[in-house]
């Protein structure tokens, strides 16, 4: 998991500004429209989202291509044709083939890891100007022929006489021909994102309504956010030969009685998580611009927000793959002094309505907080006037590697437009990291507005496999059993 904080100045509160230490600005930072993935986007590659987002940056802010020193991006889904996609997108995009780019993956806190590599090339000395991002394109996924069948194709290569072929072609059996499909499930455990939200709200006693009651809400703030004109990191997008994308395709609010027909996703047939409660497979870019506060001021720019801290949080994949949040949350507060009543601004990764629910009674409980994280009393609840107010994953989208600048970004807007001082940013990802489903990473940030993100989670949705269901069920019975009888 991984959690940023931010940091907006205000006469009220302290400022976190560490002598000797260079301050680090967010001065901008866009992205493309989030589409349900087989739409309009279809027939793109990644590096066509990733220039448009890097496009649109440079647009929006004016800066001079020649300028940035460095271009961090992150993708988890790689295109082999592309695999350093920052240079790809970049020279696309109309920057010098000498401005270095290099590509980060860290599941769904790619782009985290992209923000942050480019705050400690920054924070070193080694460049003062840094564009980071991250681009997701699940539209089309690589998909390889089996590994008997590719054994048999790099021999064949290799062979050298016509009889030496013939064998091998003759070796081959229907069974080579069975494609292999991208992997949705933990490598570590073989459990999918879906059925680890599953065992998790069933752990923690998060009801179905509950759920679908959290992602109505999350898609209703972004309806309501997007016809107020809020989501200004948008930027439009024409698709080649075809029409020009402005707007997000997946805020769909609808009712709880819609909601309530749907099936069980992943755990069949008595499981809570379905699709109407959690994030969709998405297409989507974005790209950040992240400068040394000096050279900011020195081009003339007033920066959106400090970038001041971070953490990087990693958890069991199994039972704590979606728990990032509530570990990497106090860490990142108790390095910068704060308690969660200095926090104006709260975004969260929202994988699954299930585990955002789940993070919630966590961090509310202090019997959690003594016997699973070894602290005297509870972390705290975010008030929920403060919590992800123009949505979230669930509503807007979440192409994996994109979401992190996507929380950054709508961090310092609601700091300002709020009137904030500080913000944090939270999210899980894929491996049990906070933003992996095993990390954890909490990050603060200041600019006359301050945030804080954490760990992002990579979610392999839709997909849902018979064999896990007898699986999962099982393991409700053995997974934090403490847990399951406290809540």
């Amino acid at each position: 998991r991984f959690v940023f904080r931010m940091f907006v100045m205000t006469k009220t509160k302290k400022t976190l500004a560490k002598p000797n230490v260079k301050n680090i600005v967010l001065v901008d930072g866009v992205r493309t429209p989030f589409l349900l993935s087989g739409t309009s986007y279809s027939d793109l590659m990644p590096h066509d989202l990733g220039r448009g987002a890097l496009q649109g940056l440079l647009n929006r802010t004016g800066v001079p291509k020649e300028i940035v020193d460095h271009i961090i991006y992150g993708i988890v889904i790689q295109e082999v044709k592309t695999s350093n996609v920052a240079r790809e997108a970049a020279l696309g995009a109309g920057f010098s083939d000498k401005t270095p780019a290099h590509t980060v993956t860290m599941a769904c806190i790619s782009s985290n890891q992209a923000m942050t590599s480019a705050v400690g090339l920054i924070a070193a000395g080694q460049c003062d100007v840094v564009v980071a991002g991250g681009v997701e394109f699940m539209s089309d996924v690589p998909i390889r022929h089996s590994r008997k069948m590719r054994k048999t194709m790099l021999s064949l290569n290799k062979a050298k006489t016509l009889g030496q072929r013939l064998s091998l072609l003759g070796s081959i059996r229907m069974g080579h021909l069975m494609p292999e499909l991208p992997a949705v499930a933990e490598f570590s455990t073989a459990e999918s994102m879906g059925h680890s939200a599953d065992r998790l709200a069933a752990a923690f006693g998060v009801t179905r309504v509950e759920q679908d009651e959290y992602a109505l809400r999350s898609h209703r703030l972004a309806k309501k956010a997007q016809d107020e004109g809020l989501l200004s990191d948008i930027i439009s997008f024409q698709v080649p030969g075809k029409n020009i994308i402005s707007a997000d395709n997946g805020i769909r609010p609808t009712s709880m009685e819609q909601m309530g027909k749907l099936k069980p996703a992943f755990v069949k047939p008595h499981g809570t998580v379905t699709a109407a409660n959690s994030s969709f497979l998405t297409d989507g870019a974005s790209a950040v611009l992240i400068m040394s506060e000096e050279k900011a001021l020195a081009l003339g720019y007033k920066p959106k927000a400090y970038l001041r801290d971070f953490v990087y949080v990693s958890q069991d994949p199994k039972d704590q793959l979606l728990l990032g949040p509530t570990y990497a949350t106090p860490k990142v507060l108790e390095k910068s002094g704060l308690t969660m009543e200095d926090i104006d601004v709260f975004e969260f990764h929202e994988a699954f309505a299930g585990q955002i629910v789940a993070n919630l009674k966590a961090m509310d409980s202090d019997w959690f907080a003594q016997n699973c994280m070894g602290r005297k009393s509870k972390v705290g609840v975010p008030p929920m006037e403060k919590f992800n107010t123009w949505g979230g994953s669930l509503s807007l989208g979440h192409p994996f590697a994109a979401t992190g600048c996507r929380l950054v970004t709508t961090v310092a807007h609601r700091l300002q437009k709020e009137g904030g001082q500080y913000g944090v940013v939270a999210a899980c990802a894929a491996g049990g990291q906070v933003f992996l489903p095993k990390y954890t990473y909490a990050q603060l940030a200041r600019a006359d507005t301050e945030y804080s993100r954490g760990a992002t989670v990579q979610v392999f949705l839709v997909h849902s496999f018979g064999l896990f269901s007898v699986h999962v069920l099982c393991m409700k019975m053995t997974m934090c059993k403490s847990v399951q009888k406290h809540f």
